[in-house]
């Protein structure tokens, strides 16, 4: 039986993880020698994505490339009357996402989904509970991770700002996200 051939951006998802977890003794080298490799297949596609321009057909599906006029930077937070009204139920959280117990690989793909899908039916505030990582003696993976994500190519052109939620919607394990507005979309 022949093995399937993995994409780029399989390779690249799972270089992502590999780096969020710690080397077994005496594989230091092995790790960084597949680190580099991947380092160098992300600055390839990222090079080609901007060298081929795209055409915005409306519909994205994890795994598609990103669109190249993304934003750079940071996020911005939200401003303070929005998540005011956010918390209070003033201003609708129009979808949630709980990504409790899920390990970091399985989590990045339903969220990269969930807010692809959010942002194509024009969705403005949502949920993203990512639980407190208190049990057990865990320090929170996802909680630490999904604001990282939010930097990465792959999410950056979907979210304007996020924050953490108030304690009745999850405080510390959950998060406030504003997704940006499509393209042709009014203010």
């Amino acid at each position: 039986m022949a093995a399937k051939k993995i994409s780029t951006e399989d390779r690249i998802l799972w270089g992502k993880v590999a780096r969020s977890t710690r080397p077994m003794p005496g594989r230091l080298e092995e790790l960084t020698a597949f680190e580099d490799l991947i380092a160098e297949e992300e600055t390839r596609v990222e090079s080609a994505t901007r060298a081929a321009p795209q055409k915005d057909t409306g519909t994205s599906a994890p795994g598609q490339a990103v669109p190249a006029s993304m934003p750079s930077g940071r996020h911005h937070p939200l401003e303070r009357p929005v998540k005011r009204k956010l918390s209070r139920g003033k201003l609708p959280l129009e979808a949630r996402i709980d990504l409790h117990g899920m390990i970091q690989s399985e989590a990045h793909a339903m969220l990269l989904d969930f807010l692809i899908r959010a942002h194509e039916r024009g969705l403005r505030h949502v949920l993203v509970i990512t639980g407190k990582g208190s049990s057990m003696g865990s320090e929170g993976a996802l909680k630490r991770a999904v604001p990282m994500w939010f930097s990465k190519p792959e999410f950056r052109y979907l979210i304007s700002s996020h924050e953490p939620a108030a304690q009745h919607h999850g405080g510390d394990g959950a998060l406030y996200v504003r997704l940006s507005r499509r393209k042709g979309e009014a203010p």
